[in-house]
């Protein structure tokens, strides 16, 4: 499993909301300043998040975006299930049932439940408000670059 550039930037994105908004709207060219990601890129991957509800918007010269819940009430899992659709490595474990006509005598099925079932614990394990937090702690600008 590879985590794509849209998975990468919604989270990047989800966490610059968390950050700076304090409740206010942000715009999407504001964002895209921060974070150095095309405006066009970000309001690709914002329409994915507000079509499941992750955020809102409102129009307006004070318009922008905003989470709908505290940040304590994402999950990094979420958010990435939201730009990525499923996590599984493999395309039999893409759905709740698995049918693959070889599940019932692949043994390397196993293999991949478990890469799954820990993939997605540690992602359903992280917040957005521990990054929030871990952001403070590190002391960054937020932009993805790493000072």
């Amino acid at each position: 499993m590879k985590i794509s550039t849209k998975g990468r930037y919604a989270l990047r994105l989800m966490l610059d909301l968390a950050v700076n908004g304090n409740g206010e709207y942000i715009s999407i060219k504001s964002i895209s300043q921060r974070q150095n990601i095309s405006e066009k890129y970000l309001e690709q991957i914002i329409k994915m998040l507000s079509k499941e509800k992750l955020v809102e918007s409102t129009r307006g010269a004070q318009g922008g975006y905003r989470l709908t819940r505290e940040p304590k009430d994402y999950t990094v899992g979420e958010i990435l299930r939201v730009s990525e659709g499923s996590l599984a490595p493999v395309i039999c474990l893409e759905s709740d049932e698995n049918t693959c006509e070889h599940c019932t005598d692949c043994i390397t099925v196993e293999i991949w439940q478990r890469i799954l079932d820990a993939v997605n614990e540690v992602v359903d394990s992280i917040t957005l408000q521990y990054l929030v937090d871990k952001q403070a702690e590190k002391g960054s600008c937020g932009c993805g670059c790493g000072c």
